[in-house]
């Protein structure tokens, strides 16, 4: 499979500072919003209950996880993920690890590195 391939599915929760302007977390957010899919922000740190602190929180059935956090909060994200049944997560660059992978790799969740920005990109 292919990042490409990930933009089919319409429920997706992304994993990283959501609500700083600055960081690519929110920037993808908000595309996806835009582009209409079904998507809530999820950050571990957030106190202002703006957006789910877990991936439990998300109020639908999520088919895609974009994680764009760091790897070390990342792998508890991704367990969290497998827990709830999610199979597939996008790893933005830099928010990669083998830890990661490996344990995509087994716990048969597809973990594709790309970027949901220039996927959306070409979907214009």
């Amino acid at each position: 499979m292919e990042a490409k391939e990930l933009m089919k599915y319409k429920n997706w929760a992304v994993a990283g500072d959501v609500l700083n302007s600055s960081k690519y977390a929110y920037k993808i957010l908000n595309r996806l919003t835009e582009a209409g899919y079904n998507v809530r922000g999820v950050n571990p740190k957030d106190d202002q209950g703006a957006v789910c602190k877990s991936l439990k929180e998300v109020p639908f059935e999520v088919e895609v996880l974009d994680l764009c956090i760091h790897p070390s909060k990342g792998i508890d994200i991704v367990k969290q993920a497998k827990g709830l049944g999610i199979k597939n997560v996008l790893i933005q660059p830099g928010a990669e690890s083998e830890d990661i992978l490996s344990f995509c790799r087994e716990n048969e969740i597809t973990a594709i590195e790309g970027c949901a920005l220039v996927e959306l990109s070409r979907l214009e």
